[in-house]
């Protein structure tokens, strides 16, 4: 018998001063027996990056046709596909071919540089494609903020994320490695 996902449930307040957007959000995750405490954590912090009520999480790791967050137009048109991790280059093509913007989001430290040498020009001509390597100590600073209720505050502000859960403060670094020509 398959394992279950376990639900935790995050109160998440997003202080986004380069947006700017503020708000609080009340979310349900459903976290794959396979995924860390570190991972679900990265998508917490992809989700305060791009907060808004219509963004919602995927199937995730289960599903390879949907993002771990997304968030679709008022006809069904995929506006904003985000990925955690260092997903294949062929799933990063295709989830450029089918959403308006792609944003993935690397975590890992060394893994994330030798996965931008080997797929940096395999993925150089996507015209819609931002990846950001997130920056931070190790997922041992992370993993003590997953609890199943969450109650986390994230600031941002000049490519930086804070995040606190009232006794602990961590800092991410946001640092782009490719992101669309304006």
């Amino acid at each position: 018998m398959a394992l279950k996902a376990t639900i935790f449930k995050a109160q998440v307040g997003v202080a986004d001063m380069d947006r700017p957007y503020y708000g609080d959000h009340a979310l349900t995750i459903a976290r794959h027996p396979s995924e860390t405490d570190e991972r679900m954590l990265v998508r917490l912090i992809a989700f305060a990056l791009h907060a808004d009520a219509d963004l919602g999480f995927g199937k995730g790791l289960s599903t390879d046709d949907e993002p771990d967050l997304w968030r679709k137009d008022l006809t069904g048109a995929i506006d904003l596909w985000v990925d955690v991790g260092l997903p294949d280059e062929r799933r990063v093509r295709k989830a450029c071919g089918r959403a308006g913007q792609v944003f993935v989001y690397c975590y890992g430290g060394r893994a994330v540089d030798l996965w931008w040498k080997q797929n940096a020009g395999l993925l150089a001509g996507q015209h819609n494609l931002t990846v950001v390597n997130l920056r931070y100590e190790s997922g041992a600073v992370l993993s003590p903020l997953a609890a199943r209720s969450m109650d986390l505050r994230f600031t941002i502000q000049e490519r930086q994320v804070w995040i606190t859960d009232g006794v602990r403060t961590v800092e991410v670094e946001l640092a782009t490695l490719t992101q669309p020509v304006s």
